[in-house]
């Protein structure tokens, strides 16, 4: 099939449900070996075992940088290799102005969204330089973009990732890896539950073509991105919105 990814490993974060899930489900129907990695580790396991084949659970929290560097040593002893790093897992954090939101909630959004980006990216990225291959894939959004009234934090992190993208793509651009993000708008998974109707509303009336996405759109464009064919193509960002980008 086109995107090829027999031989490859790859980990995916939050893929117990919605976009992380979807990607997993795709990456392995194109052959590769995916850990299916998510802080709830009997829905990782539930997924996993739907999955079936080379499919496994792992269990990781990526607000922990402990936590991501023994989720990759772990793949690393199970298949000797880690070519693929889809950074999926992140939270809508609390729906409110600016000035109600905490210090407490800023870091926990900060925690999850970023940090979770960067303490994964680097446990595996180590990796991937000594094999001169690896391809990383960042799910970040269109708010990073446009920036969502009543939710800053998430909106402030995702557009940390963006530049985080361009910055470690750039960084690795000689070395046979390509590090790349994904902005969607809004798609319809659980992590509208933490919004307000009002909220999913407001982004749903700003794509053109009117609807949600679903979260297997969202997994054909990370297949392409992580996948071999995706050569020359490092520190972008690919919008998945249904058109609603404004730059």
């Amino acid at each position: 099939m086109a995107f090829e990814l027999t031989g490859q490993t790859a980990l995916v974060t939050g893929a117990a449900t919605g976009i992380g899930e979807a990607i997993a489900r795709r990456l392995a129907k194109a052959g590769a070996a995916v850990a299916v990695a998510d802080l709830n580790l009997a829905g990782a396991a539930q997924v996993a075992r739907s999955i079936g084949g080379s499919a496994f659970p792992l269990e990781i929290d990526i607000a922990r940088s402990e936590s991501a560097d023994a989720a990759i040593a772990a793949i690393i002893a199970r298949h000797g290799q880690i070519d693929i790093l889809v950074n999926n897992a992140g939270i809508g954090g609390k729906a409110a102005p600016l000035w109600e939101q905490t210090d407490q909630d800023w870091h926990y959004v900060i925690g999850i969204n970023l940090m979770g980006v960067v303490h994964c990216t680097r446990a595996a990225i180590t990796h991937m330089r000594s094999r001169k291959y690896g391809r990383v894939v960042n799910i970040a959004s269109i708010a990073g973009k446009e920036g969502n009234p009543n939710m800053s934090p998430y909106s402030a992190t995702k557009a940390a990732v963006i530049a985080f993208t361009k910055s470690v793509g750039k960084e690795v651009a000689t070395e046979g890896i390509c590090v790349n993000a994904i902005a969607p708008a809004v798609v319809r998974t659980h992590i509208l539950d933490q919004l307000t109707p009002e909220q999913v509303d407001y982004m749903t009336q700003r794509i053109p073509m009117r609807r949600t996405g679903s979260p297997e759109e969202i997994a054909a464009v990370a297949h392409f991105l992580a996948s071999p064919d995706c050569s020359f193509v490092t520190g972008q960002c690919y919008d998945a919105s249904g058109g609603r980008a404004t730059y």
